[in-house]
């Protein structure tokens, strides 16, 4: 479907500190990816805690009528599996957000081998209450093109974007941890406006110019 893209503003500035100012932000719903390990100066206990927090804050931060998702993918440090789902699960649970859905985005074809970091993503939908009828979405899908290497793979955007649009009132979608801005111009592309903060210059001039150009869909 073709319709004119949305409006856009980039702040450059602490995704935390920003959410912080704001409370719930109505009228919006959030898409986001947080930090890795390596991403932050931090020890793994620390960064564990420091993710859970961030994930809480980000579910905090969405509005009773609009839908918090994150993009994640798993870690391996020490030989050990760091499991992002399961992190942002117990920061919903400290918040009483209800796992709307959760979807896995292949990163790669089936049957490759990984070493560090799994061929798969999650993909994960929270809000307020039970959602009360079917997702309609796909349970294993291809993540799609990366405008760059930590970004959110544009078919996983769009699929979230549309759920966004679809099923919530909600037309701005936030990303408080935007990077380059792959999931603000796919909101852009599919008529909603976008939102991000990045701590980064460089990345938010960045973010602020990318465009996308997505194939026709029917939702």
């Amino acid at each position: 479907m073709s319709q004119a893209p949305g409006e856009r503003s980039v702040h450059e500035g602490d995704a935390l500190a920003w959410l912080a100012g704001r409370g719930e932000l109505a009228g919006c719903s959030l898409l986001t990816s947080l930090p890795d390990l390596g991403e932050l100066s931090l020890a793994p206990a620390a960064w564990r805690a420091w993710f859970i927090d961030a994930a809480e804050a980000v579910l905090r931060a969405c509005p009773p009528e609009g839908a918090a998702i994150f993009y994640q993918t798993d870690i391996k440090a020490g030989g050990v599996w760091i499991d992002k789902a399961h992190l942002v699960q117990l920061a919903a649970d400290r918040c009483e957000r209800s796992l709307w859905w959760h979807k896995i985005a292949c990163r790669k074809p089936p049957g490759m081998i990984a070493f560090g970091r799994p061929s798969y993503a999650h993909l994960l939908c929270f809000g307020r209450g039970p959602l009360g009828e079917p997702d309609g979405l796909a349970d294993v899908f291809a993540t799609g093109a990366m405008t760059w290497t930590r970004a959110i793979g544009l078919d996983a955007c769009a699929l979230a974007c549309g759920f966004i649009r679809r099923r919530t009132p909600t037309r701005t979608v936030v990303d408080p941890f935007c990077g380059r801005g792959t999931a603000l111009a796919v909101a852009n592309a599919m008529g909603l406006n976008a939102v991000g903060v990045e701590l980064s210059a460089k990345r938010c001039r960045i973010a602020a110019a990318l465009r996308v150009t997505l194939p026709a869909r029917t939702d």
